[in-house]
Parts: structure tokens; C-alpha cells; sequence
């Protein structure tokens, strides 16, 4: 390795000169997030195929959060048009879905222009989609962690979290199974009140 490298050089350039992967989240002051946005979402994450950052308390907008990690090579990646279907039918009742794309179960793909093409051409996907981050163990990001605190980490790709509006995970779903509307309409109700 060459150690003659710039002083002015950021943290990020100097990894990258390295050879050293970029982050994918941003850190931030508690401060940066509103008093009123649950904990579990006091994070800024990439999205995916994109150098815009987004702060998932602005995503999320104080409604009920579908989470689910996604891969673009896995045998459930036609989820995403379910996915998309429940974007649809509730976004404008409130409920945000958010998926992150995960390698965590080695299933994504190495290019992430490919992961994106994958839910965004092939899928037709308009929800939010993050930048690839572990969602398991002891290196999954900080989301994933809270979620796993309360419930589980994901066992596999395209495990689905339902997030009420302060940040309780309510119900986890596996890779087989799609939420249960029933209590997607009870989190909308009950936020609505």
C-alpha cells in the first residue's frame, strides 16, 4: 500500500484509495432527527443505485412502516410486485414500504445497478429502496439491530417487518408469507385515530 497519500484527503477518499468499500450510511448528531421520530429510525441510509442520502425519518413521515430486506438473485424476488401491490393499495392511507437490499444471505446481486434494474425494471417497484447493508449478526446496520431487538433478524431475503408509527415491530413475516392485511388495516386505523 502507498502510504503518500493526501492530508486533505476525507475519510471515504482515503478508503476508497485503499480499496476499502464506501459506507452507506451517514452519521448524524441525535439532533438531526425530530423529537417526535422513533429511535429505530434515527438513521440516514443511500439509496439504492443513487448518491442520495435519505433520512428515514423523513421517509417514514411518522406512519407504519412495511420493512423488508430484499436480493435480486432470490427465488422470491417476484415479491416485489406483491410489494409494489401493497405500496399502491395503502400509501395513500399512510403506510410506507421500505425495502433494503441486502447480501447478507448471499443472494444480491455485486453490481448494485443490476440489483436496481432487478426491482425497478423488472418489477416496476415506486417504494423506497435502500443500498445493500447486512441485516444480520453482529454486522447488520443499526436498523436491522433494533429490529431484531424486539423481534428477529431476518432468517432469510425478503423477510417482512411491520413497524408501527413509534417504532414497535408489530409482526415479522417469513419469505413465504405476505403481511396480514387484517393487521396492516388495524396499524392504519389505529394511526389514524
Amino acid at each position: 500500500m502507498n502510504n503518500r497519500f493526501n492530508k486533505s484527503m476525507t475519510g471515504a477518499a482515503l478508503a476508497m484509495a485503499i480499496g476499502m468499500a464506501t459506507p452507506v450510511l451517514a452519521s448524524q448528531s441525535a439532533d438531526a432527527y425530530p423529537a417526535d421520530c422513533p429511535a429505530i429510525f434515527h438513521h440516514t441510509m443511500k439509496q439504492l443505485h443513487s448518491n442520495k442520502m435519505l433520512n428515514l425519518c423523513d421517509v417514514t413521515d411518522g406512519k407504519p412502516v412495511l420493512l423488508v430486506n430484499t436480493a435480486s438473485h432470490c427465488g422470491f424476488t417476484d415479491q416485489f410486485g406483491d410489494l409494489e401491490a401493497l405500496h399502491k393499495k395503502y400509501k395513500d392511507r399512510g403506510l410506507v414500504v421500505l425495502g433494503v437490499s441486502s447480501d447478507s444471505f448471499n443472494q444480491e446481486a455485486d453490481d448494485e445497478a443490476e440489483a436496481a434494474d432487478v426491482c425497478y425494471k423488472n418489477f416496476g417497484v415506486t417504494f423506497t429502496m435502500l443500498s445493500t447493508v447486512p441485516v444480520k449478526g453482529d454486522e447488520a446496520h443499526p436498523l436491522f439491530q433494533e429490529v431484531a431487538r424486539q423481534d428477529q433478524f431476518p432468517r432469510w431475503n425478503f423477510y417482512k417487518f411491520l413497524i408501527s408509527a413509534d417504532g414497535k415491530v408489530e409482526s415479522s413475516n417469513s419469505s413465504f408469507r405476505m403481511p396480514d392485511e387484517d393487521i396492516i388495516e388495524q396499524l392504519l386505523v389505529t394511526e389514524s385515530e
